[in-house]
């Protein structure tokens, strides 16, 4: 079949539009629907401004709230916290398609822990859980075993977080960021506990990040999940219902890659992207993924948290600044509750984008929202203005 070419306007509108970008983020909210549309939304405890999971939801649409995410995940149990490549909310609908990953990633785990709590030790705590109820790793006193290593764990972290990730434990909620383990069976709702084979799995999570991709290359429809081997996404190719396509990268090139096979419905039924500047978090999906970020956009980003200050390229926290289909800037920023204060550490201007009054003015705006969300009420320029 010929590939179907796809020019990088056209690219660039699809993939925002499947994430969730592409409209106007206002109107009605249903927080689990949008969880579904982006397959996930990555979890991270900085908040520089807002936690990353928090932005990524408002970005979304404005009308969103963090109890909204405590409440699906505490209570309504329509979601649940696992590992893609990063620990992530995921939709409990697609808990049938994550035993594999409960599988992967406690292997993982196991290999790069040394001294890992044997069995008996690990059935005493999850005995504990199972009288007291849902825990922390603060109801457990065991200390750091030898040098106090970045990233080390004491004896009782290291088992609850294996068996979290075994998916004998799952979050039952957080409080402060916290996490507080329970049972599996007494989070997840049994309808979601169903097994289903492994092959079934694999295409599960193939076709759902296809789908999600618009289209996309094996090796992203690999990456999207993190969730399975080379080798099994390309038997999964090999069988798959796929239009073979041609995406245009911003530097005019082309890349061969596949698509559903509605893909000529969807560029006929897409539109342009609103125009609305919103400054995204670092952690964004539509961020995630550096070499597809690259390719579409021309946009070249990295996070520098673990980058020594004096070797820093932009900042600690940069946000990117995204208008319409393209990215227009960077901007680092930090609120500051004490002091009901957003202070605008930094900017810099995407090279090409020209700042007039009309875009300072929507940067403006949309650091106003901002700041509403994230409940301060002054805006402060520590940089050189626009």
């Amino acid at each position: 079949m010929t590939p179907l070419k796809i020019d990088n306007r056209a690219a660039r509108r699809l993939w925002l539009t499947a994430q969730g970008l592409g409209q106007t983020p206002t109107g009605p909210f249903d927080l689990v629907e949008t969880i579904k549309r982006l397959g996930f939304v990555q979890l991270d405890s900085i908040q520089a401004v807002a936690r990353a999971h928090h932005h990524i939801l408002w970005s979304r649409n404005q009308n969103y709230r963090p109890k909204m995410l405590d409440r699906a995940l505490a209570h309504d149990r329509t979601v649940f916290e696992h590992f893609t490549h990063d620990a992530s909310i995921i939709p409990t609908v697609f808990y049938p398609m994550w035993t594999r990953q409960f599988r992967r990633r406690a292997a993982y785990f196991a290999r790069i822990h040394k001294n890992l709590p044997d069995a008996a030790a690990r059935d005493l705590i999850k005995a504990r859980i199972a009288a007291e109820g849902a825990l922390s790793t603060h109801a457990f006193d065991t200390k750091i075993e030898g040098p106090r290593e970045m990233w080390a764990r004491p004896p009782h972290k290291k088992a609850l977080d294996y068996m979290w990730f075994a998916g004998e434990l799952a979050t039952c909620h957080r409080k402060n960021f916290a996490k507080y383990y329970n049972l599996a069976e007494r989070v997840i709702p049994e309808v979601h506990r169903a097994p289903l084979a492994d092959d079934a799995q694999i295409t599960q999570l193939c076709d759902a990040a296809l789908d999600r991709l618009s289209f996309g290359t094996l090796s992203e429809v690999r990456r999207f999940w993190d969730a399975t081997e080379v080798a099994e996404v390309k038997a999964w190719h090999g069988t798959a219902d796929t239009i073979p396509v041609e995406i245009q990268s911003a530097d005019g090139q082309w890349t061969q890659a596949i698509a559903p096979p509605d893909i000529e419905a969807r560029l006929a039924a897409a539109t342009d992207v609103t125009s609305r500047l919103r400054i995204l978090n670092p952690f964004d999906p539509v961020i995630r993924d550096r070499d597809r970020l690259s390719r579409l956009f021309g946009f070249e980003y990295r996070i520098e948290i673990f980058v020594p200050a004096a070797k820093r390229k932009w900042g600690y926290y940069v946000f990117p600044i995204l208008q319409g289909d393209r990215f227009v800037g960077r901007i680092e920023a930090k609120a500051s509750r004490p002091k009901d204060m957003l202070t605008i550490v930094n900017f810099w201007q995407e090279p090409g984008v020209k700042w007039g009054a009309k875009r300072i003015s929507q940067l403006d705006a949309e650091l106003a929202r901002l700041a509403r969300f994230v409940d301060v009420s002054t805006i402060d320029w520590a940089s050189a203005r626009v």
